[in-house]
Protein backbone atom coordinates (compact mmCIF):
# COMPACT_ATOMS: atom_id res chain seq x y z
CA UNK A 1 0.00 0.00 0.00
CA UNK A 2 1.13 3.52 -0.79
CA UNK A 3 -0.34 6.93 0.15
CA UNK A 4 -2.74 8.65 -2.25
CA UNK A 5 -0.16 11.41 -2.80
CA UNK A 6 1.88 8.90 -4.86
CA UNK A 7 -0.88 8.50 -7.48
CA UNK A 8 -0.37 10.30 -10.79
CA UNK A 9 -2.69 12.88 -12.32
CA UNK A 10 -5.47 11.18 -14.28
CA UNK A 11 -5.02 7.88 -12.46
CA UNK A 12 -8.04 6.14 -10.90
CA UNK A 13 -7.20 4.19 -7.75
CA UNK A 14 -9.07 2.16 -5.13
CA UNK A 15 -8.86 3.12 -1.44
CA UNK A 16 -7.49 0.22 0.63
CA UNK A 17 -7.15 1.77 4.10
CA UNK A 18 -7.60 5.09 5.89
CA UNK A 19 -5.29 5.87 8.80
CA UNK A 20 -5.46 8.51 11.54
CA UNK A 21 -7.66 9.34 14.49
CA UNK A 22 -11.36 8.42 14.53
CA UNK A 23 -12.38 12.04 13.92
CA UNK A 24 -10.16 12.27 10.83
CA UNK A 25 -11.42 8.96 9.41
CA UNK A 26 -15.02 10.01 10.07
CA UNK A 27 -14.47 13.36 8.31
CA UNK A 28 -12.95 11.66 5.27
CA UNK A 29 -15.82 9.14 5.19
CA UNK A 30 -18.33 12.00 5.18
CA UNK A 31 -16.53 13.45 2.15
CA UNK A 32 -16.87 10.09 0.36
CA UNK A 33 -13.46 8.56 1.05
CA UNK A 34 -14.38 5.04 2.15
CA UNK A 35 -12.51 1.75 1.77
CA UNK A 36 -13.03 0.01 -1.60
CA UNK A 37 -14.27 3.19 -3.31
CA UNK A 38 -12.58 4.56 -6.44
CA UNK A 39 -10.91 7.96 -6.55
CA UNK A 40 -9.51 9.78 -9.58
CA UNK A 41 -6.68 12.30 -9.24
CA UNK A 42 -7.78 15.35 -11.26
CA UNK A 43 -4.75 17.53 -10.55
CA UNK A 44 -1.89 18.09 -8.12
CA UNK A 45 -0.57 21.50 -7.10
CA UNK A 46 2.29 21.71 -4.61
CA UNK A 47 1.44 18.33 -3.08
CA UNK A 48 -2.23 19.23 -2.64
CA UNK A 49 -4.68 17.13 -4.63
CA UNK A 50 -7.97 17.72 -6.40
CA UNK A 51 -9.84 14.43 -6.46
CA UNK A 52 -12.96 13.12 -8.17
CA UNK A 53 -14.97 11.07 -5.66
CA UNK A 54 -18.28 9.74 -6.96
CA UNK A 55 -19.91 12.87 -8.48
CA UNK A 56 -17.90 15.45 -6.53
CA UNK A 57 -14.52 17.12 -6.83
CA UNK A 58 -12.75 17.58 -3.52
CA UNK A 59 -9.46 19.28 -2.67
CA UNK A 60 -7.27 17.65 -0.02
CA UNK A 61 -4.01 18.90 1.40
CA UNK A 62 -0.93 16.68 1.48
CA UNK A 63 -1.31 15.62 5.15
CA UNK A 64 -4.91 14.44 4.66
CA UNK A 65 -4.09 12.71 1.37
CA UNK A 66 -1.19 10.87 3.05
CA UNK A 67 -3.68 9.23 5.41
CA UNK A 68 -5.49 7.56 2.50
CA UNK A 69 -3.72 4.37 1.43
CA UNK A 70 -4.18 2.87 -2.03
Amino acid sequence: MIPLTMARTGETVTIRKITGKDEVRQHLAELGFVVESNVTVVSEIGGNLILQVKDSRIALDRTMANRIMI
